[in-house]
């Protein structure tokens, strides 16, 4: 069995990987591609520096972290030139999809002579009984890794296309896309599917997933903040996101909410879910991107999966 480099989809699964014992280079991609700006140029100078101007701002990545922990382990990925085979551990959600998608965009660019395959988590769908890859015993690890799918050039001129129109500034194109049965990425539907719901809803200015989190908290109890976001993370569904993305939300979603402890919901809040209010002006903001796409420059119609240009 030749080497093979192994790209990982975080720094979690790389220490538990080392530890299946299976030959190859491993690199991990440490982005987080399905929040801010994205262009299509993955790797080059201006789109690295506008993963930094998003991270830097919204979750106070500094430069040295930024260099040190992405820059860097990216440069190791630039040096990895011999492999005839990259293998690709992303899993099914949202979170991982995106990424997966970039990471095929710079391979098709700058490793063309490579045999690519991917490992993906079949168990990591909505289901609440599903498990994340660091969750899965070695021997059912090993088992996916032998039956790893592997692209032919269809495969990847199709993933490298679905990128471009994710960094495109219209979201029509993605729902648009079809064909997605001819392909290997049996997730990559839903993923997008996913995506889409998170423009602002024409009903009451808010996305699906902030939808979520008031229903959440108007029909149960929360002593606090972190209770919450511990049952968001088991609500997610197949979103893949961490309680970084969800404190994040919150803080967009804090004129809604009397208190944070106990979790209490404004009367406004309850006329937002009902669509009585619409909260789109309120939560506005102009510089927020979901990849190519300004995030408040749509409106997403829920029932006729269509949207409206604004």
């Amino acid at each position: 069995m030749k080497a093979a480099l192994h790209i990982t989809n975080g720094d979690a699964f790389t220490s538990y990987f080392k530890v299946l014992k299976i030959p190859g280079t491993v690199i991990t991609w440490r982005e987080m591609l399905c929040e801010g700006k994205t262009l299509h140029t993955v790797g080059s100078e201006e789109f690295w520096r506008e993963r930094f101007d998003y991270l830097s701002k919204n979750y106070k990545v500094t430069k040295k972290s930024f260099i040190d922990l992405t820059l860097k382990e990216y440069r190791q990925l630039c040096n990895q030139k011999k492999q005839e085979e990259i293998v690709l551990w992303f899993e099914s959600d949202l979170f991982c999809q995106i990424n997966m998608l970039g990471v095929l965009s710079w391979l098709k660019t700058h490793r063309k002579y490579a045999q690519i395959s991917v490992v993906s988590n079949a168990l990591s769908l909505s289901d609440k009984s599903a498990k994340g890859f660091c969750e899965l015993a070695k021997d059912t690890l090993l088992e996916m890794y032998a039956s790893r799918v592997y692209l032919n050039q269809d495969d990847i001129e199709f993933a490298d296309y679905a990128w471009q129109l994710y960094c495109s500034d219209n979201p029509i194109r993605i729902a648009q896309l079809s064909d997605f049965e001819n392909f290997n990425f049996p997730y990559l539907k839903s993923a997008f599917q996913l995506h889409l719901q998170r423009f602002p809803s024409l009903k009451n200015g808010l996305n699906t997933p902030e939808n979520k989190v008031l229903q959440l908290v108007s029909s149960n109890e929360y002593a606090h903040k972190e209770m919450l976001i511990k049952e968001l993370l088991s609500h997610q569904g197949n979103m893949g996101f961490g309680d970084s993305q969800y404190l994040r939300m919150l803080q967009r979603l804090q004129p809604l909410f009397s208190s944070f402890k106990p979790v209490k919901l404004k009367r406004t809040a309850h006329k937002v879910l009902n669509g009585q209010t619409n909260f789109y002006s309120k939560i506005k903001d102009s510089k927020l991107y979901l990849g190519g796409a300004l995030k408040y420059a749509y409106l997403y119609n829920q029932e006729q999966k269509n949207f409206l240009k604004l």
